[in-house]
């Protein structure tokens, strides 16, 4: 364990500092969303897909442009079965060490990988695809207001489990389900780093929270259930 037993500290903290970014959905329901990060990978994602495939479950990915660029059949693949996508940046820079300009091209360029793997229109992705999810979650207040005033969403989470690390399957099942209550978002990774356990875990994790009565959704149901602080 690193940093794991501190995030749901820094949940707590920021959550209601900073309203406007999509950090959870409502408790009422047992809704919660299962997400992605660092993808899509030419060998992990096909194996997480199969998994999702199995079960029925509809995810959210957070791509990086590059890795779009590398895999766009698996980005395709992705997109075709109905899974929500999302921006995590051309390449994995923290945004804080952006200019405003270098911020704004990082996720234009994002986009058009993605209209260009999945065989979109660049337009139509840049009204559809527009959650955000700053890479390690550094983001500023600054960045926020760029964000908002760029019609992107600023998309957080409430479950971090430091999957990257790799501290083994059952230790983030585990982490995952002593955190998880209704509205979770939670955060795995599909890319390089902590990939290659990531269809494990969720052949592990997804009977345990369906058998605990949770249901899947995507961030843009997340982002519906709580409309009232949905930016524009």
């Amino acid at each position: 364990m690193r940093f794991a037993p501190l995030y749901p500290l820094v949940y707590r903290i920021l959550q209601p500092s900073f309203p406007k970014c999509l950090w959870s959905g409502q408790n009422t329901e047992r809704a919660i969303a299962l997400t992605f990060d660092d993808g899509p990978h030419a060998e992990y994602t096909p194996q997480l897909l199969k998994v999702l495939d199995h079960y029925g479950i509809i995810a959210s990915f957070f791509w990086l442009g590059v890795c779009v660029e590398r895999s766009p059949s698996v980005a395709k693949a992705v997109y075709e079965r109905g899974h929500w996508i999302g921006l995590h940046g051309y390449e994995h820079r923290s945004f804080p060490r952006l200019s405003p300009t270098q911020l704004r091209e990082s996720l234009e360029k994002n986009q058009a990988a993605i209209a260009h793997a999945c065989e979109l229109d660049l337009e139509q992705v840049k009204t559809q695809i527009r959650d955000v999810r700053p890479p390690n979650g550094f983001f500023t207040p600054g960045i926020l207001r760029h964000l908002e005033q760029w019609n992107y969403r600023p998309v957080m989470w409430s479950v971090v489990v430091e999957d990257w690390w790799r501290p083994g399957v059952s230790v983030v099942v585990d982490r995952v389900l002593r955190q998880v209550q209704n509205g979770s978002h939670i955060v795995l990774h599909d890319g390089w780093h902590g990939g290659e356990d990531v269809a494990a875990i969720a052949e592990e994790l997804i009977p345990q929270l369906l058998r605990a009565g949770y249901h899947f959704v995507t961030i843009d149901r997340l982002w519906q259930s709580c409309s009232p602080l949905s930016p524009g």
